[in-house]
C-alpha cells in the first residue's frame, strides 16, 4: 500500500468519524426545533414555488406544510435526489459482498483494462464522482438505447481522483458494473429487495432504456414523507424501524468526502465545512463548467451543523439530515431562486437571533 493510500484512509476515517460521533448532549440546549420557525421558513420556501416542506426530530413530526397545489399524498420528481438511494444500494452491495469500494473497477469492466486511467478507477471514484470520467448530460435522453454501454465508453477528462466531475456517467457505468456483479439480476430488483421494499417505498418509476437498463442519476418521484424515510435511514444509523439494512461502519463511508470535493460524499452532499467555510449554492456551482467550479472551503449552510448530510435534486428538492439534532428536513418545490442556507437559518432560528 502507498504512503498516498494511507493516508487517504486515514483522512476518510476522520472525516466519517464526526457524522455518527458526535454526542448530542454537545448540542446546545436550544436544539429543539421550534414549529413557528418551521412556518416562517415554510412561508418563504412557498414564496418560491415550494409544494412542500416536512420537519422530523427524535423520530416526531413536529411540522408539516403544503402549498402551490402540493398534499401529502402528491408524488413529486426529486431528481438527483434519486442518487442517494442507489449510493445506499451500492454500500448493500459492500455489505452483500458483491463489491469493495476501493476494488478497480476494471476488475469487472474488463474493457478497460487497457486504458492507463480507466483502468486505476476505482468505485469508490465513481461513486463520488471523482473518476475524470466526463459528466455526460446526455445520458438523461431517453432515446438512448443502451446507457451503459454508452457510458464505459465515455472519455477521461482528468485523471482519477484528481477533479470532481458531477453528472450522470459514475453512476451509470457502477449500474454495468453492479449488473455483471449480479449475474443477470436486474439492479431496480436489487434495489427494490434490499433498499425500498425495507424502507416500505413501492410502485416507484425509473427511466429505463431499451435494454431495461434504469437510470441511476434521476428518475424517483416521492412524497414529503416517502422521501423521510431515507433520512430515518441515516438517522439510525443504517437501521430503518428496527431493520438494519446497512451496517453502520459502512454508512459512515457514505459522509467522507473526497479531496476533489470536501463537500460532497458517496451520493450525499455534505456541509463538514461549516462554520468556517464560504457557503455556496450548490446548484449554482454545477451550472458552471466542472473546470471553474470551487469546492475547497465551502459548505451549504455555515449556521446549520457540520454533520449536516443532504440528498439534493435540481430546483431545490432537497433532504436534509442533521444527525447531531436528530432531524430531518423535506423541502420540495418547483424551481426557482431560493437560498438553502437562509431556508436553514429560519429552521434553526438562526435568523431570529441575528
Amino acid at each position: 500500500m502507498t504512503r498516498r493510500s494511507i493516508l487517504s484512509i486515514l483522512a476518510s476515517a476522520l472525516a466519517t468519524s464526526i457524522i455518527f460521533c458526535e454526542p448530542r448532549s454537545a448540542i446546545a440546549a436550544t436544539a429543539d426545533l421550534q414549529p413557528t420557525d418551521c412556518a416562517r421558513a415554510a412561508k418563504y420556501s412557498e414564496s418560491k414555488r415550494g409544494i412542500s416542506m416536512l420537519v422530523m426530530q427524535s423520530g416526531r413530526t413536529i411540522f408539516e406544510h403544503y402549498g402551490n397545489g402540493g398534499s401529502a399524498d402528491a408524488r413529486w420528481p426529486i431528481f438527483s435526489g434519486t442518487k442517494s438511494f442507489w449510493g445506499i444500494a451500492a454500500l448493500v452491495a459492500v455489505r452483500d459482498g458483491l463489491i469493495r469500494l476501493d476494488d478497480r473497477v476494471a476488475d469487472t469492466i474488463t474493457e478497460w483494462k487497457s486504458d492507463p486511467r480507466k483502468s486505476q478507477i476505482t468505485i469508490r471514484q465513481l461513486l463520488n464522482f471523482t473518476d475524470g470520467i466526463e459528466e455526460a448530460s446526455r445520458l438523461h435522453r431517453e432515446s438512448i438505447p443502451d446507457r451503459n454501454a454508452m457510458a464505459i465508453r465515455l472519455s477521461t477528462v482528468a485523471a482519477p481522483g484528481s477533479a470532481f466531475t458531477y453528472g450522470p456517467s459514475h453512476l451509470q457505468i457502477f449500474s454495468e458494473l453492479l449488473r455483471r456483479k449480479l449475474n443477470g439480476r436486474r439492479t431496480s430488483a436489487y434495489l427494490e429487495e434490499q433498499v425500498l421494499n425495507p424502507l416500505d417505498l413501492s410502485g416507484l418509476e425509473y427511466k429505463k432504456d431499451a435494454r431495461g437498463n434504469p437510470l441511476l442519476a434521476s428518475g424517483f418521484r416521492l412524497t414529503a414523507r416517502e422521501w423521510s424515510r431515507l433520512g430515518e435511514l441515516v438517522l439510525g444509523r443504517g437501521n430503518y424501524r428496527g431493520r438494519q439494512i446497512v451496517p453502520e461502519d459502512l454508512l459512515r463511508q457514505a459522509f467522507a468526502g473526497s479531496r476533489a470535493n470536501p463537500s460532497y460524499g458517496l451520493t450525499f452532499w455534505l456541509n463538514r465545512g461549516a462554520p468556517s467555510a464560504r457557503e455556496v449554492d450548490v446548484e449554482n456551482m454545477l451550472a458552471l463548467p466542472w473546470q471553474r467550479e470551487s469546492w475547497a472551503d465551502a459548505c451549504i449552510c455555515k449556521d446549520a451543523p457540520p454533520d449536516m448530510a443532504v440528498g439534493l435534486g435540481s430546483g431545490y428538492q432537497r433532504l436534509f439530515i442533521i444527525p447531531s439534532m436528530n432531524a430531518l428536513i423535506v423541502r420540495q418545490g418547483s424551481n426557482a431562486r431560493f437560498s438553502d442556507a437562509q431556508f436553514l437559518r429560519m429552521i434553526l432560528g438562526r435568523s431570529r437571533q441575528r
